[in-house]
């Protein structure tokens, strides 16, 4: 006669133990706990199937917490964000959450405001929480961040470089070869005397793209004047595009383009031609690319950085086993031309 199990009734999903997942799969505890750990190697597929199949049905999800502890290790990766209201910082965000998952990672998403103490309270609970990394998207220097630098945690900055250390593990694009790129696509086209509106100079990709226009202007025997070059000290880059147009406009000063080290900032430049009813506004250079600019801004020739891309470099950095060079990240870059209408 043949013998059949009787089914297990499923419990509670929050209820479901590794108990239960073992008796499901017909299994010991320590199978299952091999299985799920990724160590089934003396395991036929049979079981590891049967294991999966029982944690699919039970909804098994182990103790992060008690995992943490005996491994020292969590599946929590923290990202901090310097302005969560640029599209870029959501997009590179975006692409992180959906390559850390697909390694089992769970993110957990802060917006730093570019504030050094907000920064290191949050470093101070991503500690306590015993984060498996920490990913800044645009790092502040700050003394929390001094202190955990070296630490058992990885630290990986993306888009900005490490402030206190440029050999840091970094993803992003060579900062300086884009800003030579907008200077030599303007100096082709016959750009002599352009207006430079940058970002706040605390950020690595901000300076490297700023020396790099200015000395390749300089190079080719038109430096730009001091006048020309602006970075108003406004908190949001619209605001800063704005102000710095306002600026120029008011001044009088004579100039044959505007370079701005960030989308956003154009934005605001443009925005602000447009309510003078310039006819001719004169050509505008960007840096992101924004997805949204062949619908918006067909006005602004810019460098698009792939941040769709930048996720899984990310992800590669906090599970891979890399050293040296590896660990920094730089990805391709290209400018875009558009006409201005």
């Amino acid at each position: 006669m043949t013998m059949r199990r009787t089914a297990l009734k499923p419990p509670d999903a929050q209820q479901a133990s590794i108990a239960n997942v073992a008796e499901r799969a017909g299994v010991s505890i320590a199978t299952v706990s091999r299985v799920l750990n990724g160590v089934a190697n003396k395991a036929s597929p049979e079981t590891v199937a049967k294991v999966r199949q029982a944690v699919a049905e039970l909804d098994y999800r182990p103790s992060s917490a008690g995992k943490s502890l005996r491994q020292k290790q969590s599946r929590l990766v923290a990202v901090l964000a310097a302005n969560l209201a640029n599209p870029t910082m959501a997009a590179i965000a975006a692409s992180t959450e959906v390559a850390l998952r697909k390694q089992g990672l769970v993110m957990v998403l802060c917006d730093t405001h570019d504030d050094p103490d907000l920064q290191d309270e949050y470093l101070r609970e991503m500690r306590a929480q015993q984060a498996r990394a920490i990913v800044f998207l645009g790092a502040v220097a700050s003394p929390m961040l001094d202190m955990m630098r070296g630490g058992s945690t990885p630290l990986i900055f993306v888009n900005r470089r490490d402030p206190g250390d440029p050999d840091g593990d970094f993803v992003g694009i060579d900062n300086a070869q884009a800003g030579r790129d907008v200077a030599a696509h303007a100096l082709e086209r016959g750009v002599r005397r352009p207006a430079l509106i940058h970002a706040p100079l605390a950020s690595s990709a901000t300076r490297a793209r700023v020396v790099a226009i200015t000395e390749s202007f300089a190079a080719a025997g038109c430096p730009i004047p001091p006048s020309l070059i602006l970075g108003p000290p406004e908190r949001e880059h619209l605001a800063i595009g704005y102000a710095a147009a306002g600026m120029l406009l008011q001044n009088g000063d004579q100039f044959d383009a505007l370079i701005c080290t960030g989308d956003l900032i154009a934005f605001g430049v443009h925005r602000f031609i447009e309510e003078t009813a310039d006819p001719a506004p004169p050509p505008i250079y960007g840096f992101d690319d924004n997805p949204l600019n062949d619908w918006v801004a067909p006005w602004l020739s810019s460098v698009l950085i792939p941040y769709s891309t930048f996720g899984q470099a990310v992800a590669e950095l906090i599970t891979g086993d890399l050293v040296g060079t590896d660990r920094q990240r730089v990805l391709p870059h290209r400018l875009i031309e558009r006409r201005r209408s």
